[in-house]
């Protein structure tokens, strides 16, 4: 049985709905991609926080991310 993916944000149970792909490039090659994944609402602000650090490479839907993964 699989279980629905959980938004990263603190706090939150909603289900997932969108993979946001980034990189600390202090530390990670720059092919490197960690993945937060958040529900609709808190979408914007994770790739805000992500994005102020210059860390944010891409936003897809959890799908999207899922089919492309079992592509590869």
């Amino acid at each position: 049985m699989s279980e629905t993916p959980i938004c990263s944000a603190k706090g939150c149970r909603a289900d997932a709905v969108w993979v946001l792909a980034w990189n600390n490039p202090k530390i990670h090659t720059p092919e490197r991609r960690k993945t937060w994944i958040a529900c609709e609402e808190h979408r914007e602000h994770l790739s805000q926080f992500l994005g102020v650090r210059g860390f944010l490479k891409d936003v897809v839907p959890l799908r999207e991310w899922e089919d492309s993964a079992a592509d590869r």
